[in-house]
């Protein structure tokens, strides 16, 4: 048995564990998706599932049963069968025999079987467990299986009498990775920050954003990533201050930035790097005074993931870095505010920095779990904890405007890593992606 599929395994036994004894839960994969005529979008199985499985295949569905007295766990894969037909237009199926030995559960039944055994298997179940609300197919099918089971009350069958959301409890899982995980994202975060820096080595005046995209992509491809974890955002010119701007069809032109929000999904996993660099290979005087300032916010919100402290508290150290240069700067006015904290108080930076330092990353680029410690009645903001993964990111963005100074208009900069919060501090796991602006130029110089 491989390792990955232990790791599976260990993930369903984790999960049993959480489970009432002798409940039973079910998690479905993502339906195939139509994008028009009959070419389908690319597939894409769903993150909870493929926690729990590793199995990529569509139309699957995978079940478990909780332990009860004497009644071991058991673990139920439900898969499309061989079809050697279909094989020779769509490719290999595994079908539920070679599926129950390749991915490590008890048993594995075609698809098409599945109502049949969730209603035996619902049977005198004390609860089911499944993503309330997330599927109104799936909403339907658990419908019509508690109908069934409540149907043969009359000699001796019940139906569960509770039934509990899965999702909560996947979410708190997910957010803590464990080794086959981390090194998953390394592995993305390593293959986006080489596309990063082959993008930079690209640039000149004159390119379109898509030119600089088609870089991206086919570093992503070259190394084995299977898709870009998101639409990348290639932004040139005045789109460097549109946060979500991807169209990316605008002519670069000398003496502009590009700001290049890119990254690759690596055997499930995301990574989500940003990288600010000059079109010509040159920082401007005002372009590196914001770079520098944000660099250094980035550092201050580094320095504060340490186990223990909280989530919000990076997001703090880095408006802490970003008001104070911006007043500073002068895009803060110091008469008004005498210091960086009135700024905070007053909200004021939110004109040039609008959004959070980060977010949780892995399976998914925006990954899942709460933000919150909701152990505790305020709800304040969580403690990290070793083993979550995240991004820190903060940025500036200067729109023209009445008292900007005019020499930082059009300039926007975000600076973007993928962290794993380890015992020690913060693992930074894209450092492929070149970040100091030297190093920045002297790529681009071709040295």
């Amino acid at each position: 048995m491989t390792s990955a599929v232990g790791s599976y395994q260990q993930r369903r036994t984790r999960l049993l564990q959480r489970m009432q004894p002798g409940a039973v839960a079910v998690i479905a994969t993502a339906p195939e998706v139509v994008r028009n005529g009959d070419s389908e979008y690319p597939y894409r199985h769903d993150s909870y599932f493929y926690y729990l499985t590793g199995f990529a295949e569509p139309e699957s569905a995978l079940v478990l049963v909780a332990p009860i007295g004497e009644k071991p766990a058991r673990s139920v894969l439900f898969c499309r069968e061989k079809n050697p037909e279909r094989e020779i237009w769509d490719g290999y199926r595994y079908g539920p025999a070679a599926a129950r030995l390749a991915f490590g559960v008890d048993e594995a039944w075609p698809i098409d079987e599945l109502d049949a055994q969730m209603t035996r298997l619902l049977a005198n179940a004390p609860a089911l467990y499944y993503a309330l609300g997330h599927s109104a197919a799936l909403d339907a099918q658990v419908s019509n299986w508690l109908k069934a089971v409540r149907a043969q009350g009359r000699i001796g069958i019940m139906a569960p009498s509770t039934t509990h959301h899965l999702l909560g409890i996947l979410d708190e899982m997910r957010l803590l990775k464990d080794e086959d995980e981390a090194t998953l994202m390394a592995r993305a975060a390593s293959i986006a920050g080489g596309a990063h820096a082959r993008a930079m080595r690209f640039t000149r005046p004159g390119v379109f954003e898509y030119e600089i995209e088609a870089e991206l992509l086919h570093e992503f491809r070259r190394h084995g990533a299977q898709a870009p974890a998101y639409t990348p955002i290639v932004a040139s010119g005045a789109n460097v201050c549109v946060l979500h701007y991807n169209q990316n069809n605008r002519q670069s032109r000398d003496g502009e930035l590009v700001l290049v929000d890119a990254g690759c999904e690596f055997d499930g996993y995301a990574s989500d790097i940003t990288r600010t660099w000059p079109v010509n290979g040159r920082f401007s005087a005002p372009q590196g005074l914001l770079y520098e300032l944000v660099l250094q916010a980035q550092e201050a919100a580094l320095a504060s993931i340490v186990p223990g402290r909280r989530y919000s508290d990076m997001h703090e150290a880095a408006v802490q870095v970003l008001a104070a240069g911006m007043l500073d700067l002068g895009l803060l006015d110091r008469k008004k505010y005498g210091s960086s904290a009135d700024a905070i108080a007053d909200k004021a930076h939110l004109q040039f920095y609008m959004h959070g330092t980060g977010h949780w990353l892995g399976m998914d680029v925006h990954d899942v779990g709460s933000y919150r410690d909701l152990t505790h009645e305020a709800r304040p903001s969580r403690p990290l904890l070793a083993g979550m993964a995240l991004t820190v990111e903060p940025g500036i963005y200067v729109r023209p405007g009445e008292g900007v100074p005019e020499q930082f208009w059009n300039i926007g900069i975000r600076i973007e890593d993928d962290v794993i919060v380890t015992d020690e501090g913060a693992r930074v796991l894209s450092g492929a992606a070149p970040k100091a602006m030297a190093e920045i130029e002297s790529l681009m110089r071709g040295q």
